[in-house]
């Protein structure tokens, strides 16, 4: 296999999303059931010289997940493809935004052999937006779902897409190649869309995840969004409505974290009881699988999930 430079262009990095807040916000303490202990153990720092080895990237450190110390010490990754460098800038997300480099053609492969290597049973595929690409991305997302599959055929597949900036043909592509769960997330109610998700359209995303079901209505799918942007509860249930209107499966909640001063401010911190509400009711609503709580992440515990989320599936079709 080709040996490929090992580090993104740093001079095509931009940190922070300066276009949506040129103003520093300050950084709100988080109460105690936000907090997570460091990531030390050996499992851990395993799994990180696995990424480091083959040269991967991970929305784990990319977007500072506060819950990359547990999951990295049970070896679940979620892989970020297409490279480290966003075409957008959203105020919410963490992961460098400039001018993205030229696609690695053995990025798939290398994510594959990571995977066999980890011995997952479930893996979680992201990426970073390409709006310069014709197709945003979608064969790039095929590759790597095939050399997964290549290489570890007995592990399910679960991809977290961009929404493709509206590249004819690419949803269909993408979801043909039958992952076996599609996660697109919503982010944010639709109010919040300009400040939050600029680069992004709310019905945009919801067309996708509605036009994955009709393409194939044995994919799962999967869309979350974040709390703590200063959304109100009727806003939340009306997107959770239009989540179920779309087909969605699976409904993820989590806490809003800003992750620098450059990036939103969170509006206030969530309860725990609040989540349990928002979890209670959307599954009234008809999700098969919901997870609500201020830790909440698209990929939290996404090898577990997907073992509930077919269960729930076998009861309903019973």
């Amino acid at each position: 296999m080709k040996q490929l430079k090992t580090d993104t262009n740093k001079k095509n990095k931009i940190r922070h999303p300066e276009k949506q807040h040129k103003a520093d916000s300050a950084i709100k303490k988080k109460p105690a059931w936000i907090r997570v202990k460091a990531p030390v153990s050996k499992t851990y720092h395993e799994t990180r010289k696995t990424m480091r080895n083959l040269h991967l990237a991970t929305v784990c450190e990319e977007a500072a997940c506060p819950n990359i110390g547990e999951c990295w010490d049970r070896r679940h990754a979620t892989f970020m493809i297409l490279g480290e460098i966003c075409t957008r800038a959203c105020a919410f997300c963490n992961v460098a935004t400039g001018k993205p480099d030229d696609l690695d053609p053995y990025e798939p492969l290398r994510t594959a052999i990571a995977v066999e290597k980890m011995g997952l049973k479930h893996v979680v595929i992201t990426s970073v937006d390409r709006d310069d690409l014709p197709d945003g991305g979608a064969e790039h997302f095929i590759k790597t779902i095939e050399e997964i599959r290549k290489k570890s055929p007995n592990t399910t597949i679960e991809i977290l897409t961009p929404d493709f900036k509206g590249k004819k043909g690419a949803i269909e592509l993408v979801a043909n190649a039958k992952p076996d769960v599609f996660n697109h997330n919503l982010e944010t109610v639709p109010r919040l869309y300009p400040t939050i998700c600029a680069g992004s359209r709310y019905f945009t995303s919801l067309s996708l995840l509605q036009e994955v079901k009709n393409i194939n209505s044995n994919i799962f799918t999967k869309s979350g969004i974040m709390v703590g942007l200063g959304e109100s509860k009727e806003e939340v249930l009306q997107v959770m409505d239009d989540m179920r209107a779309a087909g969605v499966d699976f409904l993820t909640i989590g806490q809003y974290l800003q992750p620098t001063p450059k990036h939103a401010p969170v509006d206030r911190f969530v309860s725990p009881e609040e989540f349990k509400s928002y979890e209670k009711i959307a599954r009234a609503k008809g999700f098969l699988m919901v997870s609500a709580t201020p830790l909440t992440r698209s990929s939290y515990h996404a090898d577990a999930d997907f073992k509930k989320l077919q269960e729930a599936r076998k009861k309903q079709n019973a």
